[in-house]
């Protein structure tokens, strides 16, 4: 039985790939490929595909912060997701990221097309993707993987995605929030992640006393998973009895809630560039290597880069925003480009 020349395997491997792939999806399924969608079940992932209508099958989660138990976990994984990629047998393999994907794509001859943002993420030495697919800035300043294989797209990753979002006020008043309070929405820094650094973990805790004490913010808190929450909960429990943080009960649309909000800060990439690209004022306390997109973002004024607690003091700004409710958003040229390096890699075009 040969492999269908459009089947196409896409595994979400954290929460920010489930809106970047969903239009992917579509158009896709438009130009009649059959798609089948993995997805780890971590990081809200499952619960934000749920909430935006993607069907995936959830296979493995996240498995700590120690880097024995993560390659352990990513091997399991890797053998979880076997029968299912042998059932289907899908002639190509994309992701954001999946370094799951790309081990068993190789292992198993499946043409693999790796997407990704930050150039100074960690690479699988021994496992080469038929196809990298990077924004034309962090092609511009180069990455660990070969020019031959590598192809770009306009603009960053979010302009994939967020030209088909429409926003929908009434959310401020789901979540208590009155018209006259400052929103603040706020990412947690990744405790577990491969890029942890202690040093945006105190800019993230000077952020919220120093928020804490400003009148009219409230704080939306969207922690990375269940043992963060609890950490978040037990720092400052009085907080959260004014009313000054709040953590939502239930998965929201991240893009609606930046929307929202008056200003984001954020410790890891994408809900900074996500309100970069939806002109939303937000601040990064990310502290690993700064990527080229967030260097371009920050120059022209899109991004603030707050570097020690001194510049969360000085740099960050809790000012109204006015929101804009008839806001469009135009084609997507970045979401046009993704799709035709599918389409070309899968033998089709």
């Amino acid at each position: 039985m040969k492999n269908s020349t459009k089947k196409v395997w896409i595994d979400l491997d954290n929460s920010p790939h489930v809106p970047f792939f969903k239009p992917i999806m579509k158009e896709l399924k438009k130009k009649d490929f059959e798609l089948v969608v993995t997805a780890r079940d971590c990081f809200q992932v499952c619960g934000l595909a749920d909430l935006m209508g993607v069907k995936c099958k959830p296979i493995g989660r996240h498995y700590g912060k120690h880097k024995i138990m993560k390659i352990l976990g990513s091997l399991w994984r890797v053998a979880q997701l076997i029968p299912t990629v042998l059932r289907e047998r899908p002639a190509l393999a994309v992701s954001h990221g999946s370094r799951c994907q790309q081990v068993l794509a190789t292992l198993l001859r499946i043409p693999n097309i790796m997407i990704f943002d930050y150039e100074h993420s960690t690479a699988l030495v021994t496992f080469h993707p038929t196809c990298v697919v990077v924004p034309e800035i962090v092609a511009r300043n180069g990455t660990k993987f070969s020019k031959s294989h590598m192809e770009s797209y306009p603009g960053i990753k979010e302009d994939v995605y967020v030209p088909s979002f429409k926003p929908d006020k009434s959310l401020r008043g789901k979540l208590g929030v009155n018209d006259d309070d400052l929103l603040a929405v706020i990412r947690p820094p990744a405790s577990e992640a491969h890029y942890r650094s202690p040093e945006s973990e105190k800019l993230f805790e000077a952020t919220v006393e120093i928020l804490a004490a400003t009148e009219k913010v409230k704080m939306v808190m969207l922690p990375r998973n269940e043992r963060q929450e609890k950490r978040i909960r037990h720092d400052w429990p009085a907080l959260f009895e004014q009313g000054k943080i709040i953590i939502p009960e239930e998965v929201v649309d991240g893009l609606n809630l930046i929307w929202n909000s008056d200003f984001v800060i954020s410790g890891g990439g994408t809900m900074n560039r996500e309100a970069a690209a939806l002109g939303v004022p937000v601040y990064s306390i990310f502290r690993g290597k700064t990527g080229a997109v967030d260097k371009y973002l920050a120059e022209h004024g899109r991004l603030t880069l707050l570097e020690s607690v001194e510049d969360v003091r000085s740099r960050l700004k809790p000012v109204a925003r006015k929101r804009v409710t008839g806001t469009s958003y135009s084609e997507s040229a970045a979401l046009k480009k993704v799709v035709s390096v599918i389409e070309h890699v899968a033998g089709v075009n």
